[in-house]
């Protein structure tokens, strides 16, 4: 894993991120495809409710959860 602490995806947010947002697009990525945004505590909900209203939204989940999900990755985010 990077050195980097990952932060979060919100505009401007220079804050550590807690959460993922695991998303993806049905018009442009396969249905198991996850793209994902992190977020700060501040952030998620409106990040989630973005995501949400478009029918992206997949799955939240805490940073912690999804490394451990994701061993040998190498990224916390596929932005």
């Amino acid at each position: 894993m990077s050195d980097e602490t990952p932060i979060c995806s919100a505009k401007g947010c220079r804050t550590d991120a807690v959460w993922v947002l695991a998303w993806n697009n049905p018009k442009l990525h396969t249905p198991e495809r996850r793209k994902t945004w992190l977020a700060c505590e501040e952030h998620r909900e409106h990040l989630s409710q973005f995501l949400g209203v478009r029918g992206f939204l997949k799955d939240v989940m805490t940073l912690e959860e999804w490394e451990l999900r994701r061993p040998g990755d190498g990224s916390a985010a596929d932005r």
